[in-house]
């Protein structure tokens, strides 16, 4: 997948996944009461600043804060900008 963004210093681009549509029980979940997803998978990362690299990758799937990040929408698809910091684990 070729998008034409580069995030730059300590941004990340993530892809969230889709929010969950039933309840491990079989419910089905209506869209007004869905909860945001915090996990996603890295699509481009910066290069990191002069005291601290990037530690995550192209491809990592991560958790990240439910508010955190700019949401932007690229070529019809959601996605998320945030700093890596932002980001609370990688899974």
């Amino acid at each position: 997948m070729a998008l034409n963004i580069k995030p730059l210093a300590d941004r990340v681009l993530i892809e969230p996944a889709p929010a969950e549509t039933k309840t491990a029980s079989g419910l089905i979940i209506p869209d007004n009461a869905k909860e945001k997803p915090q996990k996603g998978t890295v699509i481009a990362a910066g290069t990191g600043t002069k005291d601290e690299p990037i530690t995550v990758k192209i491809g990592d799937t991560v958790l990240y804060g439910k508010y955190a990040g700019t949401e932007l929408k690229l070529e019809g698809k959601d996605y998320l900008i945030m700093r890596e910091s932002d980001i609370l684990a990688i899974i």
